[in-house]
């Protein structure tokens, strides 16, 4: 017996509905309707969420496709619910047949509630409290901040801390001293490290001894 187009497409669609199913379960509804008959149009249904069966009626929204040529053949991430009331996302794929006619549709129905609430569980856990300390903390090791004012310094110069000029040093070095970064300890070897110098080279870069670590 040869299978009709409109036979072809819904054998197709419950492999793909099965498919789906298996691979979004367990939040994810999916459903095939039968458009040209629209009073018990529900011929698969995989992760049922909504409590509906095989032979059920289409929703308002496959009415309106099988009376409409012209409905959207996609309608993707909709608000929904499900008949308990719990919120869905929904996406609905119209299918035609080869003269352009709707004849079948694939429905998603996303179960949202619990993701809600992970969401809004996270967003409790990951809120911070303004004003919380009178200071600013980095947990970063101490000395992080020394390189990488220094590399944003010579960035700004267009090339890379070892390759500062004397002049580009000094005026570094001045930048640190008026953060107060060069009373720290193991500054100095730190800066010497970061310009590729002896220690004691660092200290030429003062412009004021009395400013030495």
């Amino acid at each position: 017996m040869t299978l009709t187009e409109h036979q072809l497409l819904l054998r197709e669609g419950r492999k793909i509905t099965a498919a789906l199913g298996k691979a979004l379960a367990p939040l994810v509804e999916v459903v095939l309707h039968d458009l040209t008959q629209a009073d018990h149009a529900i011929v698969a249904i995989a992760n049922n969420l909504s409590g509906r069966q095989i032979g059920d009626p289409a929703t308002e929204i496959g009415m309106a496709r099988a009376q409409d040529p012209d409905f959207p053949d996609v309608l993707q991430n909709y608000p929904n619910h499900f008949p308990d009331g719990r919120p869905a996302k929904s996406t609905s794929i119209g299918l035609r047949d080869s003269r352009g006619e709707f004849v079948a549709a694939l429905c998603l129905n996303m179960d949202i509630s619990m993701l809600n609430g992970v969401v809004a569980n996270l967003c409790e856990l990951v809120r911070t409290q303004e004003n919380a300390t009178p200071h600013q903390e980095s947990l970063a090791p101490r000395g992080n901040d020394i390189r990488s004012l220094l590399e944003k310094f010579a960035a700004a110069q267009n090339t890379i801390p070892r390759a500062l000029t004397r002049t580009q040093r000094q005026q570094a070095m001045q930048m640190l001293a008026k953060q107060g970064l060069l009373d720290r300890k193991n500054a100095p070897s730190l800066i010497a490290d970061i310009f590729g110098v002896a220690r004691s080279t660092v200290y030429t870069y003062l412009p004021d001894t009395k400013a030495n670590p």
